[in-house]
């Protein structure tokens, strides 16, 4: 229902926004923007989130207006009523008003409809289904209003059914809790996630990996990663951290925040899994992580337990292992034992540029050996030499000592 609140952020007199206001009310029609943005702004955090509409137009019908006037079309899920139009290089999300007919956890048979309450009831949250027309007044079918006013992560109607319509709703309550929540999570978006947790089990590994990325990037993610914890979701999706634990998490934040560092999902989930190979290989598999953050993972997996307090030694680490995997040791480690030293050895072997080997295999060659065996035997020698001088043997030196 239409509420006394309205609003006048700036996206609202944005001048391709109006525009799309102009061309998706033609006639009897209705748009309103919903969702993140609504959400972002009432919240006041300083966070971007894309301008994304509700029309009671069909799909046809708004790919037709755009396309006559001039804008550029993508049918980015058109079976479930969603366009982008691209106005200077931005895209806005367009989607018709509907309903759900059929659910099975992953996806939905929908119908669509020019009932904005009966689109609103179907979401996610309360605070993710706040309307708002193109004077700025606020729409409010589900009391999203007072959940946004006291920082509260609420499921629309019955968690259960929500959650069975899409289990990701489970891993996103968690990650909405961790960007937007206060005090303690909503008792029955905690239930019913404890309930229905094996329905994760039923979610692609690409969905899941994205939505804990997501909730990585949080600002505190600890909060939401205890209880998701205490509900056995974690340990439904990371059994590794089950006995490794997330004490580390306060602490890396902590070295985050003082040193400038920039969020890494990556480092996060170091921080709260085994430094073992076996335990990598498997989180890799389980969410089909991309070839380059399995590689980096299993080169931190790599280094010892405990890096040393030792410049040229870590040098040597981040030439055979990768400066990465040896910066994301020692950033690791500084949270482990809340030692800030660790933290400067990585500043350091941050900017240090990985040198080249001097010695190549011709120059061996023109030296008289011949391909083999023993060539490459001779190369890794030199190498061992040029590594242990700290990378400071240059190229005459190091054929000197053949």
């Amino acid at each position: 229902m239409k509420t006394e609140k309205t609003i006048s952020p700036d996206w609202l007199s944005d001048p391709a926004v109006v525009r799309l206001f102009d061309i998706l009310e033609q006639g009897d029609e209705h748009a309103r923007i919903v969702g993140g943005a609504v959400r972002n702004h009432l919240i006041g955090v300083a966070l971007k989130s894309d301008v994304d509409f509700a029309v009671t137009t069909t799909p046809e019908e708004t790919s037709a207006r755009l396309k006559a006037a001039g804008i550029r079309v993508v049918p980015t899920g058109i079976e479930h009523g969603t366009i982008l139009a691209i106005i200077d290089d931005i895209g806005y999300e367009i989607t018709t008003l509907r309903k759900d007919l059929e659910t099975d956890g992953r996806r939905a048979i929908v119908a669509f409809g020019t009932d904005f309450a009966e689109d609103a009831n179907r979401r996610d949250f309360t605070m993710n289904a706040l309307y708002v027309d193109r004077h700025g007044c606020i729409y409010d079918y589900v009391e999203g209003l007072a959940d946004v006013e006291t920082m509260r992560v609420r499921f629309i109607g019955d968690a259960e059914q929500r959650i069975r319509e899409d289990y990701l709703r489970i891993l996103r309550f968690f990650r909405f809790f961790a960007w937007y929540g206060q005090h303690r999570p909503d008792a029955d978006g905690l239930k019913a996630s404890m309930r229905l947790k094996d329905g994760l089990k039923t979610l692609s590994a690409e969905r899941i990996w994205a939505e804990i990325q997501k909730l990585f990037l949080a600002p505190d993610p600890s909060r939401a990663l205890l209880w998701m914890r205490q509900v056995g979701v974690l340990s439904q999706l990371l059994p590794e951290s089950e006995k490794w634990g997330i004490d580390a998490f306060p602490a890396l934040m902590r070295a985050e925040d003082e040193h400038g560092w920039r969020v890494d999902p990556i480092v996060r989930l170091m921080s709260i899994v085994p430094k073992r190979l076996d335990s990598v290989n498997d989180i890799a598999a389980r969410w089909r992580l991309s070839n380059a953050d399995r590689d980096r993972m299993r080169a931190w997996s790599n280094l010892s337990a405990q890096l040393p307090k030792n410049d040229a030694v870590l040098r040597a680490l981040a030439y055979r292992h990768t400066k990465q995997a040896t910066v994301d040791g020692l950033v690791v480690q500084t949270a482990m034992q809340n030692d800030p030293e660790l933290a400067e050895f990585a500043e350091r072997l941050e900017t240090w540029t990985v040198p080249d080997m001097p010695v190549k295999g011709a120059d061996l060659i023109k030296q008289g050996f011949e391909k083999g065996p023993a060539l490459g035997a001779k190369l890794k020698e030199l190498e061992e030499k040029w590594i242990e001088s700290d990378f400071r043997l240059e190229h005459g030196e190091l054929m000197a000592l053949i």
